[in-house]
């Protein structure tokens, strides 16, 4: 008999609803292409190392074909169309996405190694909600009240697009991300190139084509692809108004260092090491839920994790034990099992960075521990870690891991959370759990952090803006404030 209370039977997602083309070219000027020279690069499952589809890896010649076919859709339709035709398309873009989410979900999953449960009732409901959010704001520009004079008063009535946006995404959330980007630029009467991550852009890919299923008209998004070269090269054409970039702070570093100077505007989504705050006084058993969603959600591929964890002195024990009950059935497996709470990791690279700082926490005196969990042999997979016994000078309480891994710290007091929250070159995120709102508001005022959830971790609505200060970047995306980064106030 078995030691479990019961067994999940299988429930797999079926693979046969998405249609992966052997190769894929480039999308410019609302047409596939070939790309100007033969590299070309392997996107693979990384739950399985099957090469799923050779995509085209652009070169120079191919960003200026799509940084001109941008311009010319901007000067010559998109710029001057009204903003309620512009919302006509942004609306018909997002029913499209609700009508083939099914399809869109199972292709992230594959892709990108995130479980089904996540691609197709997280990730696929915010990206249409994106599209519907900034389609309402495209013939409301004028009132959205962005910037402000020098005397603190808003100004600008006639808020005016830039011109043509070069953004480059990540590959923890490749649909989401878009979506971010794209929905607002397009709002806003700018046209776009976009370049999604090397290892997962089958979505973007996918997206080009419910561009042309809404008759968006040629040019507006063009979906080229590469690597780092092809980035570097779209970030740096002298015919790109607008960066957008959501990655790594070392590559968000080189970017700012590239635009400096130029008339560019720039707005950087970075790293992360978020504290996850939790008060003697917080409901245990809702704040493990928390601790669990902020850190093994999406393995930890979230630059606003909750990665480190503050417990207060008192409770430290009492939380652990619920936390690593909890930990023991959390599922590892095929992210098309609609059981699966973990899948895989999104590359061998990506596992070996896990692994390295994993290890590099041991050596360094923390206490490892992860519950018996059986891996797959094929693909890339790391099982979910809690280590404790960290202090703030070990490398896993200091640098973003990216991986299922959470580095428990304690506290006394609430100054000293605060203290050692803000202990970090990073400002994207935090989370406080109490049962006094006095606290939390308290909290809230001075911890640097973009965003500080209560009670809650990782929830995002497209009206709420979200960034980082510090080493986590500048600007914000989503709601009013994510307009101004694409606009002239």
């Amino acid at each position: 008999m078995s030691d479990k209370l019961f067994e999940y039977a299988p429930a797999p997602e079926s693979r046969a609803i998405v249609d992966i083309r052997p190769a894929y070219g480039l999308f410019i000027n609302g047409e596939w292409t070939d790309g100007s020279g033969e590299e070309r690069r392997k996107t693979i499952d990384p739950a399985t190392e099957e090469a799923l589809a050779e995509i085209t890896v652009a070169g120079a010649d191919d960003v200026d074909r799509a940084v001109a076919a941008a311009r010319t859709a901007y000067e010559n339709l998109w710029g001057p169309m009204p903003g309620r035709e512009r919302a006509k398309y942004l609306f018909r873009i997002a029913r499209l996405i609700q009508e083939r989410s099914r399809e869109l979900a199972v292709l992230e999953s594959i892709d990108n190694g995130k479980p089904i449960r996540e691609s197709r009732d997280v990730d696929l409901p915010l990206v249409a909600a994106h599209f519907f959010y900034y389609a309402g704001w495209a013939d409301k520009l004028s009132h959205a009240r962005l910037g402000r004079s020098r005397t603190g008063e808003h100004s600008g009535t006639d808020p005016k697009s830039l011109g043509v946006a070069g953004q480059v995404i990540p590959w923890n959330f490749p649909l989401l991300m878009l979506a971010w980007k794209i929905a607002p630029a397009l709002a806003c009467g700018n046209t776009v190139v976009l370049k999604p991550a090397e290892t997962t852009p089958l979505t973007a890919l996918a997206f080009a084509e419910i561009c042309r299923q809404a008759e968006l008209p040629p040019g507006v998004v063009n979906i080229i692809t590469g690597a780092g070269e092809t980035g570097r090269l779209l970030v740096e054409h002298e015919g790109v108004d607008k960066v957008a970039f959501t990655g790594s702070t070392e590559v968000g570093r080189q970017i700012a260092r590239a635009v400096a100077g130029t008339s560019k505007k720039l707005t950087l989504e970075l790293g992360g090491k978020a504290a996850n705050v939790i008060f003697d006084d917080a409901p245990l058993d809702q704040a493990v839920e928390g601790i669990v969603n902020g850190i093994f959600f999406n393995q930890g591929h979230v630059c606003c994790a909750g990665s480190r964890l503050l417990v207060q002195e008192s409770i430290e024990k009492e939380l652990l034990e619920k936390l690593k009950v909890r930990m023991a059935t959390l599922r590892v497996g095929d992210p098309l099992d609609k059981n699966t709470d973990i899948g895989a990791i999104n590359s061998a690279q990506q596992l070996e960075r896990i692994r390295t700082l994993s290890d590099l926490g041991e050596r360094e005196g923390a206490e490892r521990w992860a519950p018996p969990c059986e891996l797959p042999d094929r693909g890339f997979w790391f099982a979910p870690t809690v280590f404790t016994g960290v202090s703030q000078s070990h490398r896993i309480a200091r640098d973003e891991i990216f991986g299922p891994v959470l580095s428990v710290l304690t506290f006394r007091t609430p100054q000293e959370a605060v203290d050692k929250a803000n202990n970090t070159p990073y400002g994207l995120s935090a989370g406080v759990w109490t049962d006094k709102g006095s606290r939390i508001l308290w909290m809230a005022q001075r911890l640097r952090a973009g965003v500080v959830w209560a009670n809650t971790f990782n929830k995002f609505d497209p009206a709420s803006p979200f960034g980082g200060y510090k080493e986590s970047g500048f600007g914000r995306e989503g709601g009013r404030h994510g307009l101004e980064a694409y606009l002239d106030v």
